[in-house]
Parts: structure tokens; C-alpha cells; sequence
């Protein structure tokens, strides 16, 4: 238990140390957050008595810190342990901060958004890669946690977070992935970084086989027989079948196919693995058949590879998380780089309650059951008395004479607004003139 509390101490301090300017307001912001069940507004984080300053602290704070991120990312990768299996395992994922009436944020843009009522939504779009520590529950740590920006695409994005992450891990990284990423841009942008990729490609698409040998004549071919994932009359034997019993889903039969490639990425081969139950009638995962691609070098066995993969869906989780608890789409800031710094808070709080999980004395509400293993929404519950008892490496607020407020006759002038951005190809063609 002290060795637990030690732990969460000193990740507190250090992470203190790496919030930069207005770091004590920034960290007693993110401890009233942890700590506050409901909110209205950003202000209202202020009447939390963890938060010792004034209201509009919170605002500055968000406008002055500067958490560095590297840093950020380096005190995460220490606290993964040791015997952490073979892999540390990733999942990969973006999601969306809505901002439909906020005409003068900069480098808004027009999103995906998985709900039934409206499938695109404008607002900024945060690219996410995550520890997943657990075979089974909720928990997703985020490693980093950062905006993409009017320039880039998820997928670039993406790219450069898992680089980024390769270099500091001390053991090989397996990263999961969701079918966007399913593509050549993803397998070329990633073929020199030191990481195994396993991704969930769509039902309808197409791969290709070696080209064989050269027959001596006319350019060498880049690509062999066409496997369509739909059409089961273009494939050909699979290199190994299993089947599993697995006491939830019922018998499953597990396939893999080598030596496959992209089309646009014919120098990056792959091994392809179709998932099916023999009963799909039964309720639960997996109705539909689900194919995966493994892009590496070591490739663990069929019989558990399909299995890591639903560990994925454990950053959909994190989502959900600190949009409902940790109030990340709440605050309605005025530029992207608050939005970020806000963002950045996001990470910190959920690996404080990662360490407390243990620790924290359970509080549950009367119409919740106990909980043997802690999901981060119970711990979030339970951080006041815990927080209260270690205390907080933030120095108390200094008194300072009040400010002279908007000089009498200086004119105010109306934000500037931002037209929205939109990505993808042009679908402009040029067409040729006729001659009459």
C-alpha cells in the first residue's frame, strides 16, 4: 500500500514539473476535474475545494501552461512494468471535439461522428495512442493525446505518434488499429518504424499475391494472383487453419494467408487472418466474418493473435470516458492551442487514476453494486479522500492587488471569424473543349 502511494507521489511531482508556466493552477485544475462528478461550465471547476484560486484561474491557466508533451510521454512509458509480457500493446484511434457554434475557433472542420441522429459533425479531430493493460475491461492509458491539425490526416498523424512512442519504448510495440488505417498509405508510412501493426481491413477489399519469377521479358510484375475478401472463388488454399473453443463466442475457426500485399505497397507483405464463428446465431461479437491483416516481423500464433485485437476497442472506451467524466467537450475555449493544453490534462488525470486504482477506498453510489476491479469511473468516484490525505505538489496562491480592468474609452473589437476547413481529394476534373 505505502509503495503504491510512494508511486502515485512521485508521478504527481514529476508531472507538475512538466507543465511549464502556470503549472500550479493547471494541476489543480486537473485534480478539481478528477473530483467533480457534474459540470456546467469550465468556471464551475473553481467552486471544487481542491481548486484554491479564483475562477478566472482557470481560463489563464489553460492560456499560459505549456505541458510538454515528450516528457509527458516519457513519465508514461516508465510506469508500464517490466514483465509486461512480450509486446506493450497500442490501440490507435481518433475522435472528434465538437464545436458546431464556434465560428471564430480556429481550423475547425467537418467530421466523422458515430451517432444516429447526425453523421458529421464540425469541430477539431484528436488523434489517440494508448497503452491497453488489460486483456479484458475499460482501461486505456493514453501515451498521446493530440490534435490534427488542418495540414495533416489521422493517418499522418497517427504515423508520427507511433514513431514517436517505438523510439522511447524499451520493448516492442504492437499496435491495433481500426479499418481506416487498413490501407497502403498506412503500411507505407510505417515500414521503417520499428513496430508490428495489426489492423481490421474492410470485407470488400482487394490484396494481391508475390509476382512469382521473372520470366526474362518486358518490366518485372509487382503484383500476383488478386485475393477479393468477397469473392470466395479468388482464394486459394490458406497456410494454416485452426480451430478454437473459446468459452463466449463457441467454436471458432481462424485462417491465415501469407505473402500479401497493398496494391500501392507491393514491397510491404503481410499476412492476412479471417476470424469466423461456426455458430454466428449465437448473440455477442463477431457476426460477420472479421479480417485482419499482421504487418512485422514476428507474428505471435493464430490461436491468440485474433484475440488481442478486440483489445482495441478499450480506447473507444477511454472516449467515452472523458467526454461523460473528465468533461473534455465541455469547455468552450477560444483558440486551438487552449483546446490542446486542455487536451493535454487528459492523459494526466487518467494515469493518476490508473496508479489510484488500487489504493482509493471505494465510494459507490447507493443504486451502483460493489466493484472488485475498479473501472476508471469508479476510481474518478472515489479520488477526493485519497487526494485530500497525499496532498498536491502545487504551491498555494500568492495575493496580488486586482487588476485595472478595460480602459474607459478603449473601443472593442468583434473576433475575427474562420471559415471551415475541408480535406479530401477535389472531385474537379478538366474537361476538354469541344471544336464546333
Amino acid at each position: 500500500m505505502n509503495t503504491s502511494i510512494n508511486q502515485l507521489t512521485e508521478f504527481r511531482t514529476r508531472a507538475y514539473n512538466c507543465l511549464g508556466f502556470a503549472k500550479d493552477a493547471a494541476f489543480e485544475l486537473s485534480d478539481a476535474v478528477l473530483t467533480t462528478r457534474n459540470a456546467t461550465c469550465l468556471a464551475d471547476f473553481a467552486f471544487s475545494p481542491l481548486f484554491r484560486r479564483q475562477w478566472y484561474s482557470v481560463y489563464e491557466c489553460l492560456q499560459d501552461c505549456r505541458p510538454n508533451a515528450n516528457k509527458l510521454m516519457e513519465l508514461y512509458l516508465e510506469q508500464i512494468p517490466g514483465d509486461e509480457a512480450e509486446y506493450i500493446t497500442v490501440g490507435i484511434d481518433h475522435t472528434t471535439s465538437p464545436r458546431p457554434h464556434s465560428p471564430t475557433l480556429k481550423e475547425r472542420g467537418y467530421h466523422h461522428q458515430p451517432s444516429a441522429h447526425r453523421k458529421v459533425t464540425i469541430g477539431q479531430s484528436y488523434s489517440t495512442i494508448a497503452w491497453i493493460p488489460e486483456e479484458k475491461g475499460s482501461w486505456a492509458l493514453p501515451l498521446r493525446h493530440e490534435r490534427i491539425t488542418s495540414f495533416e490526416k489521422s493517418i499522418s498523424k497517427a504515423a508520427w505518434q507511433l514513431r514517436q512512442v517505438a523510439k522511447k519504448a524499451n520493448k516492442p510495440v504492437l499496435a491495433l488499429l481500426d479499418s481506416e488505417y487498413g490501407n497502403a498509405s498506412w503500411a507505407n508510412q510505417t515500414a521503417d518504424i520499428e513496430a508490428d501493426c495489426l489492423i481490421r481491413i474492410r470485407s470488400n477489399c482487394c490484396l494481391w499475391a508475390e509476382p512469382g519469377k521473372y520470366s526474362g521479358r518486358g518490366r518485372p510484375r509487382k503484383h500476383g494472383a488478386k485475393f477479393k475478401l468477397n469473392e470466395q472463388s479468388t482464394w486459394w488454399s490458406a497456410c494454416e487453419t485452426v480451430q478454437i473453443q473459446d468459452p463466449k463466442l463457441g467454436e471458432i475457426k481462424v485462417r491465415r494467408w501469407s505473402q500479401l500485399h497493398f496494391r500501392n505497397s507491393p514491397s510491404i507483405g503481410m499476412n492476412l487472418i479471417l476470424v469466423e464463428r461456426i455458430d454466428p446465431n449465437k448473440k455477442g461479437l463477431l457476426q460477420k466474418p472479421l479480417w485482419l491483416v499482421f504487418i512485422g516481423q514476428k507474428m505471435p500464433s493464430i490461436e491468440k493473435i485474433w484475440s488481442k485485437y478486440l483489445r482495441r476497442f478499450a480506447v473507444d472506451h477511454w472516449y467515452r470516458f472523458i467526454k461523460q467524466r473528465l468533461h473534455w467537450t465541455l469547455p468552450a475555449l477560444g483558440t486551438p492551442h487552449q483546446c490542446e493544453r486542455w487536451s493535454n490534462l487528459m492523459p494526466l488525470m487518467t494515469w493518476q487514476l490508473w496508479l489510484a486504482r488500487d489504493i482509493v477506498k471505494e465510494h459507490h453510489l447507493p443504486w451502483q453494486k460493489p466493484q472488485s476491479n475498479l473501472t476508471p469511473g469508479r476510481v474518478a468516484q472515489s479520488m477526493l479522500g485519497l487526494l485530500v490525505e497525499i496532498g498536491t505538489p502545487a504551491l498555494p496562491p500568492k495575493p496580488r492587488g486586482k487588476s485595472p480592468g478595460w480602459k474607459s474609452g478603449k473601443k472593442r473589437r468583434k473576433r475575427t471569424r474562420y471559415p471551415l476547413v475541408k480535406k479530401g481529394k477535389s472531385t474537379y476534373k478538366k474537361t476538354k473543349n469541344k471544336k464546333t
